[in-house]
């Protein structure tokens, strides 16, 4: 691209599965005055924050063309649409066809542009949680096949990836719709065998009810693999679980949380959890606060509860929103001193860090950890931290 060629811009907002489609969809408009909001729509907060960004971009770039894909370009696209701000949207499902937006496929895939590659391996759902709307944005579940990953795999490597990181929408279903049914432990094993110089791999958010024994044994036995899970839970009370028509149980979360620590004592959980359903009493929300503090989580993701449009749980009872923020934020207390109690039993401890340009990287039990002065990005570096400070080791 030349100096005085436009610059295509590509604004994410949602998952990391879209992080990992921004990637692609910025090579497919490389060179073009063009501005395009890969948007999600999981909340209405994030509904709020897409269309905030597509006036940002607009009153920034007032003359390029301006796309917008992603969730809320399906879910909400009359709202999109009526926006004096946007040229007009591309569908989810199409965002990643060169087609779509009237380009050749790429020559040449432009280089990576951060230090942790996300690859999205899989993407749909085929489960009908009440309170979710994204399968209407992303359909059923497909899944890339094993040497479609691979091939994406090796060109992230090439250009210098030290960490590779799957994930998807519902990244545990990753082969059910393959012939065979492979489960996600193939893929893993595949990716690892195929590259030993991959350094470490990393799971995004999953559904512990999915995880299948090939997986548990390269959790407990691969090096490579970050002793770092993010688990889909949602809720602590069971009730709930039903009424939000998740697939496991209280008791079985406890369950899978220990049996990942006697495999890999090291491994630190990460969860979603949702505040203040529809229905949710004073006991529920008890409920949730204590399997924060029981197994412990030390990344939380806490949203607040909002109905989705065309959702089950949107005709059900709904909570009052002031209960709701007030709920969210003990959540959030709860997480954070689960945290600063797991960050402090760190301390002298060494740790693997793979370096960031902030001066700071990620261990890999996704602890936020300093590196020394003049520490290359995109390298790993060993260190042991003294002390905490503002939630950060060093």
């Amino acid at each position: 691209m030349s100096a005085t060629a436009p610059k295509a811009q590509v604004i994410t907002l949602g998952c990391r599965l879209n992080i990992a489609e921004s990637e692609r969809i910025r090579a497919l408009v490389d060179g073009e005055d063009i501005v395009v909001v890969n948007s999600c729509a999981v909340t209405s907060e994030a509904v709020r924050q897409t269309r905030q960004a597509i006036r940002k971009a607009r009153r920034a770039r007032p003359d390029a063309r301006l796309l917008v894909t992603g969730c809320a370009a399906d879910i909400e696209r009359d709202q999109i649409s009526a926006m004096e701000e946007v040229d007009g949207l591309i569908a989810n499902t199409a965002k990643l066809d060169a087609r779509s937006w009237n380009m050749p496929e790429p020559a040449i895939t432009p280089p990576i542009q951060r230090t942790r590659a996300f690859i999205g391996v899989q993407t749909g759902c085929d489960h009908a949680c009440t309170f979710c709307v994204i399968p209407q944005g992303r359909g059923a579940s497909q899944s890339l096949r094993v040497s479609q990953v691979l091939r994406e795999v090796e060109r992230h490597l090439d250009q210098g990836a030290p960490e590779i990181i799957l994930t998807g929408v519902d990244l545990t279903s990753w082969g059910h719709d393959l012939e065979g049914a492979p489960g996600l432990g193939v893929l893993v094993a595949a990716i690892l065998q195929e590259f030993p110089q991959l350094q470490r791999m990393r799971l995004s958010s999953v559904d512990g009810i999915e995880i299948e024994e090939q997986l548990f044994a390269l959790l407990a036995t691969e090096k490579r693999l970050a002793p770092h899970l993010h688990l889909s839970l949602q809720h602590g009370a069971d009730l709930i679980l039903k009424r939000m028509k998740r697939r496991h149980s209280r008791a079985q979360a406890f369950a899978l949380v220990q049996r990942l620590i006697e495999l890999r004592p090291e491994i630190a959980i990460g969860a979603d959890l949702i505040a203040g359903f529809p229905t949710e009493t004073d006991a529920h929300h008890a409920d949730n606060l204590s399997i924060i503090r029981e197994l412990p989580i030390v990344h939380g993701h806490i949203f607040p509860y909002s109905p989705r449009p065309g959702t089950p749980a949107a005709r059900m009872p709904q909570t009052d929103h002031h209960v709701i923020r007030a709920r969210a934020a003990e959540l959030r207390e709860a997480v954070a001193a689960t945290r600063k109690a797991w960050l402090d039993s760190l301390v002298g401890t060494p740790l693997t860090v793979l370096a960031e340009k902030d001066g700071a990287g990620y261990a890999g039990n996704f602890a936020r950890v300093r590196v020394p002065p003049g520490c290359a990005p995109a390298t790993f570096i060993e260190v042991t931290p003294q002390s905490v400070e503002g939630g950060l080791l060093q």
